[in-house]
């Protein structure tokens, strides 16, 4: 299992196969968890709306919560949340992702699709904080 934890200078307002490793950025206490979701990674979350190839993981992470909430286009199993339904929490949540540390084969599997992912999100209050992925 590959958990990675994402941090960001923004913050988020609220509005099982084998595991392939492992890789994080550390976070501030006191943060408790705000909400969480399981997705696989199919073929249309690797593409973007207007069908352009998407070559980085958090594009990949971005496209399947805007697919999910957005488009209404869920791969069997995708979970719901309440936090991503907002177009500002997933620009945000990029950017953790982007910004954080990300092994180079947890990035491949991402963007090759064909995985699942359990994305966490932390923080304080209705302030998100850091997002964690881990993928399977």
């Amino acid at each position: 299992m590959r958990r990675l934890i994402f941090g960001a200078a923004a913050a988020l307002a609220i509005s099982a196969p084998p595991a392939i490793g492992q890789s994080s950025l550390g976070w501030g206490s006191g943060t408790g968890l705000l909400d969480e979701y399981t997705a696989y990674i199919g073929p249309r979350d690797l593409r973007a709306s207007d069908g352009v190839r998407l070559t980085q993981a958090w594009q990949v992470i971005r496209q399947d919560r805007a697919n999910y909430h957005r488009f209404g286009r869920r791969d069997r199993g995708d979970q719901g949340d309440t936090f991503f339904g907002s177009a500002e929490n997933r620009a945000v949540m990029e950017r953790m992702v982007r910004d954080g540390q990300m092994s180079a084969s947890a990035a491949r599997a991402v963007v090759a699709g064909d995985v699942w992912v359990t994305v966490r999100i932390f923080g304080r209050g209705t302030v998100g904080q850091y997002v964690e992925v881990t993928v399977n």
